[in-house]
């Protein structure tokens, strides 16, 4: 396996790192520096608050743990490099098979200190039912934040991280591999941070896996948020879709890249992704790029597509004649192009949950 040390400073050639280089989201700067890192304050709980969700349980990863979850992103230089600041550092979160809890999990992460980093693996036993949330607060300057693992077959997951961090830097890699028969729904919410660019690859290599991943964007002042979404289909009879929404105001920009790859073999695929982008300002500014690359002729099909735009305003004006504000008539619209994708991230609960968070956010700069 590969170092961090042995790999070259990535090149703005490729579309990973074109709008978001190396350099930009390192901590210190320096390709060569690799700085000390404090670990974040974690807890493990329940929705309804009991700190007791039967069958899942965090514990500190063994050599066979890492062996076997650490299984990609051995040439990739963000996960690498979060690998060196975590080396004796590494957390599993277990689900063990058959667990079905009764409420969704709350992980929540603060990071903390000037430089922060956790590299967290995920072992999601086989015929699982589960909703999980990852929530990540805190004022840490910079965070690292390394996701690694699989989920079993025939399991039924819904995963959401949502990013609420204060002003620092998030540097977000997940590595995730389905297994044969599984149900993932993955969400990413975004309100926190500064500058974050993550990196999120999913790996179907077991017949029957399906996947969609949903994104739900809000991106303010002078925000900066990259977020690049892999996904390849390798076993035949796999199924995904990417969905992502961002809204950007004030002098803020988005960045969403989406890659689907149908690899030979891959027989009855059948991938799509979209992007939409909602312009809340004059000064913001939203890139999307949506790329395609099809080894295998018998598929179901592919398709990409992208879009932008401002706030329609003939809604606006037709809220505002029923009696809304032009604040809670802008609130309104953009409630609900980001709830387009929140709905589909989870259950009721789930949702709930999520509006809560981007009503609050919302009330700030509609």
């Amino acid at each position: 396996m590969s170092s961090y040390s042995d790999l070259e400073e990535p090149d703005r050639a490729d579309h990973l790192w074109r709008y978001t280089p190396w350099h930009r989201i390192h901590p210190t700067g320096n390709h060569q520096d690799i700085p000390d890192a404090s670990g974040p304050i974690m807890t493990l709980s329940s929705v309804d608050g009991s700190t007791d969700p039967a069958g899942v349980s965090l514990h500190a990863a063994t050599e066979d743990d890492i062996l076997r979850l650490a299984v990609n992103g051995d040439q990739d230089v963000s996960t690498q490099f979060i690998r060196e600041l975590c080396a004796s550092n590494v957390v599993v979160l277990k689900i063990e098979a058959k667990s079905v809890p009764s409420q969704p999990i709350i992980l929540e992460i603060e990071p903390v200190g000037d430089i922060c980093a956790l590299h967290l693996l995920l072992d999601i036993g086989e015929q699982c039912e589960l909703e999980m949330l990852t929530r990540i607060v805190g004022d840490a300057d910079w965070f690292g934040f390394l996701r690694q693992g699989s989920i079993g077959k025939a399991s039924h997951v819904a995963d959401i991280v949502v990013n609420q961090m204060g002003q620092g830097h998030l540097l977000r890699t997940d590595g995730l591999h389905l297994g044969r028969d599984s149900v993932v729904k993955c969400g990413a919410v975004a309100s926190g941070s500064n500058r974050c660019k993550a990196d999120l690859r999913y790996t179907m290599d077991e017949t029957g896996a399906s996947l969609k991943v949903n994104g739900s964007i809000l991106s303010t002042d002078k925000m900066h948020n990259d977020h690049h979404v892999e996904i390849l289909h390798v076993a035949p009879q796999t199924f995904s879709r990417l969905d992502w929404h961002s809204a950007c105001a004030g002098e803020s920009r988005t960045v969403g890249t989406g890659m689907l790859r149908i690899d030979h073999g891959a027989k009855g695929a059948d991938a799509g992704q979209i992007f939409h982008n909602l312009l809340l300002s004059d000064q913001a500014e939203a890139d999307s790029i949506p790329e395609l690359e099809v080894s295998e002729n018998d598929v179901v099909g592919c398709g990409h597509g992208t879009a932008n735009g401002p706030i329609d305003e003939e809604q606006l004006f037709y809220l505002k004649t029923r009696g809304f504000s032009e604040n809670q008539g802008r609130e309104i619209l953009i409630s609900a192009f980001l709830n387009a994708t929140l709905t589909d991230m989870g259950s009721e609960i789930v949702h709930n949950y999520l509006l809560k968070i981007l009503n609050k956010d919302l009330s700030h700069i509609a």
